[in-house]
């Protein structure tokens, strides 16, 4: 297999598929434990830690913002966790992965080192390498927040393994 720019769209659809899987896990938790599921979105790992809403808006951000960056094409709109139910993020992660089915292999051809600005926070707002954004931020944010989601709902009780962050298998 050769790895390209494309390879990342495959590579965040699977964590959609397992954001998508960890959140039906800790609906049913909460539902098996009498708990009301909206509330499973403001459970944190720590108090000064933003909560899973947050982790899960982020994974869907990313997971489809930066392939259309890499690719050239609009982002679609952000989402934020604040303003999200748990039927708001099922819908939001299930478009997040039909924008990603839209993508060819043809818009990232040639892309690699098309240089791309982006503000990351005030007076921080590098250029670098599409490339370089993909591997070296993208990625690692996504694998982070949706590390820090298995996290959370593994703190709270729910009944996850290493096999539920691969949901649809290797």
């Amino acid at each position: 297999m050769t790895v390209n720019l494309y390879s990342f769209v495959v590579m965040y659809r699977r964590a959609l598929d397992t954001a998508s899987h960890l959140l039906a896990k800790g609906v049913a938790h909460a539902k098996d434990q009498g708990i009301a599921e909206q509330d499973i979105l403001e459970w944190r790992l720590v108090d000064d830690m933003n909560p899973l809403a947050f982790q899960l808006a982020v994974v869907t951000n990313y997971a489809q913002g930066w392939p259309a960056r890499a690719a050239g094409v609009t982002v679609p709109e952000a989402v934020t966790g604040s303003e999200l139910d748990i039927a708001g993020f099922e819908a939001a992660l299930a478009n997040a992965k039909a924008f990603l089915d839209t993508l060819t292999p043809e818009q990232f051809a040639g892309r690699d080192d098309t240089p791309l600005t982006f503000k990351i926070t005030d007076g921080m707002e590098p250029t670098l390498l599409v490339g370089q954004w993909i591997t070296g931020f993208a990625t690692v944010n996504i694998t982070f927040h949706l590390s820090m989601a298995y996290a959370i709902l593994r703190a709270k009780g729910v009944p996850l393994g290493k096999v539920d962050l691969f949901p649809a298998g290797l």
